[in-house]
């Protein structure tokens, strides 16, 4: 047993095959942390300074990208530090925060998800009431609720953590997550195991009741040509991205309890930092692409020329 787990530093085993082509994997990682930043403050930048994408909707959205950005932040910046440095090894204060951060941003995806389909479900099926369903008081203490919710899930599995003794310190991933951590204890797990799995059944019935509430959408679009409109555009980049997020998450919870070893390590690990690099990176182009009046909107920002004044 480590006696001071403040002075363990761990070994990042999935950085061993990626520092054989680092160069390569840094040009990649870097274009694709830049990218991200760039589509997610685009989107938010666009519709912050429109006034007429000041709706529940969109400043829903900007939460989300917003949260994307952190959770883009919580891999990229120590992989491409472990690759430019040619170090695959995290301090137990670096590892703990990257979770913490990681945590969050995948809670409060969830939560952003959930409080977005609640949103279109009063837009779709109580159109006339949703200006007062849905007024800025709300959306600010929903935004609220959201971010209180995932501090609070994550600070309690943080702190089921921290208190485990720990007797290895090789992490088989290119990046820490809690349960990489929790194996390396060589005490009792149960308390962090099951709420791991209380965790897991919250957010799957969570993603139940979406996918529920779409049921009611779908039902309510096909009355009406605008409610048709209004799905197509909103729900299902919504649904898009709900399904993607689900799936990279359910991927990385299997990996990580069931999977390890074999031929395919580099891949294995490429995939199971999925839901920290595709989400962020596809969800503003999602709704980029799907929104018309966000897509319209940037079209414009980026097409706008000053214009020469000519003397006839």
């Amino acid at each position: 047993v480590m006696e001071n787990n403040s002075e363990v530093v761990f070994v990042l085993q999935g950085l061993n095959d990626s520092l054989t082509n680092r160069q390569m994997y840094f040009a990649f990682a870097l274009m694709s942390y830049l990218f991200t930043i760039f589509v997610n403050l685009t989107l938010i930048v666009t519709v912050c300074l429109e006034r007429a994408l000041h709706e529940p909707i969109y400043i829903f959205l900007c939460g989300l990208c917003f949260n994307g950005i952190c959770g883009a932040s919580s891999f990229y910046p120590k992989l491409l530090h472990g690759l430019l440095a040619d170090s695959n090894v995290i301090t137990y204060a670096g590892c703990l925060t990257q979770v913490f951060v990681v945590y969050c941003y995948v809670f409060c995806d969830f939560t952003s998800l959930t409080v977005m389909a609640y949103d279109r479900y009063l837009a779709i099926c109580k159109p006339l009431q949703y200006p007062m369903l849905m007024p800025v008081q709300r959306v600010a203490l929903l935004l609220l609720l959201t971010w209180c919710f995932s501090l609070l899930e994550t600070i309690i599995g943080i702190t089921l953590t921290a208190r485990l003794p720990l007797c290895r310190r090789h992490i088989n991933r290119i990046f820490c997550t809690n349960w990489e951590v929790v194996k390396l204890s060589c005490s009792d797990t149960t308390g962090s195991s099951i709420y791991g799995l209380l965790i897991i059944i919250s957010h799957t019935l969570q993603t139940g009741l979406i996918l529920v509430s779409y049921t009611h959408l779908v039902r309510a679009s096909f009355r009406l040509a605008s409610n048709r409109k209004k799905f197509v555009q909103t729900c299902v980049p919504h649904l898009a991205t709900l399904l993607i997020f689900a799936s990279s998450l359910l991927f990385d919870s299997i990996y990580s309890r069931y999977g390890g070893g074999g031929t395919l390590q580099v891949l294995q690990n490429l995939l199971s930092a999925e839901f920290l690099v595709v989400p962020p990176l596809i969800n503003p182009i999602i709704y980029g692409i799907n929104l018309h009046q966000i897509r319209s909107r940037i079209i414009l920002n980026f097409s706008h020329k000053p214009e020469i004044h000519k003397q006839h």
